[in-house]
């Protein structure tokens, strides 16, 4: 799984709305790019077998540090940890829960698709389901995770310009490309060769993905006409306020009631001054 793993960041960006898109790029790959950076650091190994697979020809035969299931858990946690301490966002407990699933769903996605490669624990009780062997089906799991976040993301925002329009479907397009290149290309010349070139690539998808999402806008939440219902934090001081009043006036709990009293008169006066006209008419007759 490469581009794949995208899918849950923009997902989790629609979800919550707080948490830059470059941070959750990054959270997604984070235990890639730690792995490259042990790879090059000789931490763990790495070696070049082509035909391992029927997509990959990399032996992912030592990484217990990075890709077991316990040294993810603990990147995911780490990850959590790491936003809420750094974030200056509302709510920070929660974006960073969502950072560090976003951590942990690399795991969850390459035991998809990896041999029996990843590890419970140190070099142990390896699992993977090797869809990797394949290629048309490993291929469409990459479609299918990457654009389900995508239109998720999409639907969440709105475009603000041209860029904002199409620049992230072709984004995504791209990334297909440098993933059928990944399948179906030559192999990396050595181990190292691949850990250098997936920290590029990590790195020039982050800063792709920020730079897209400062060309699209936030969708509005709310779909509540009064106003009632608000819930941006800019407009917490006046929880209990609404728009009833002025196009820009934002008025306190007692005063909006008012106001939707006066909107409402109208319409239930007829109807309540109907009923009693009708009660009056009954009590004639008898």
């Amino acid at each position: 799984m490469f581009v794949g793993h995208y899918g849950p960041s923009f997902a989790a960006k629609a979800l919550k709305r707080s948490i830059p898109l470059w941070v959750l790029c990054v959270a997604v790959q984070l235990v890639d790019v730690l792995w490259s950076i042990f790879v090059l650091l000789g931490i763990e190994k790495v070696r070049i077998v082509p035909g391992i697979t029927a997509t990959n020809p990399l032996d992912l035969y030592y990484m217990p540090y990075t890709h077991s299931l316990v040294g993810s858990l603990f990147w995911a946690i780490a990850g959590m940890i790491v936003y809420r301490i750094f974030s200056r966002k509302p709510n920070k407990w929660v974006a960073g829960c969502i950072v560090g699933a976003a951590v942990f769903s690399h795991w969850i996605l390459d035991l998809l698709v990896h041999r029996p490669d990843l590890p419970l624990y140190d070099n142990v009780h390896k699992l993977g389901l090797g869809l990797w062997n394949y290629p048309a089906l490993a291929f469409a799991l990459e479609v299918v995770f990457l654009f389900g976040g995508m239109y998720l993301y999409l639907r969440s925002t709105k475009p603000a310009g041209c860029g904002g329009r199409y620049g992230m479907v072709i984004f995504g397009l791209v990334m297909l490309v440098v993933q059928a290149f990944v399948f179906f290309g030559p192999p990396p010349s050595s181990g190292n060769a691949a850990a250098l070139t997936a920290l590029a690539s990590y790195a020039v998808f982050a800063w792709v993905a920020h730079w897209l999402e400062g060309k699209r806008a936030q969708r509005s939440r709310t779909q509540d006409p009064y106003g009632l219902l608000h819930s941006d934090a800019s407009r917490r001081p006046a929880r209990w306020g609404s728009r009833l009043g002025s196009k820009n006036e934002v008025l306190n709990g007692p005063a909006a009631c008012s106001v939707l009293v006066c909107r409402l008169a109208p319409i239930s006066a007829p109807a309540f001054l109907g009923s009693q006209v009708g009660l009056a008419d009954r009590a004639d007759r008898f």
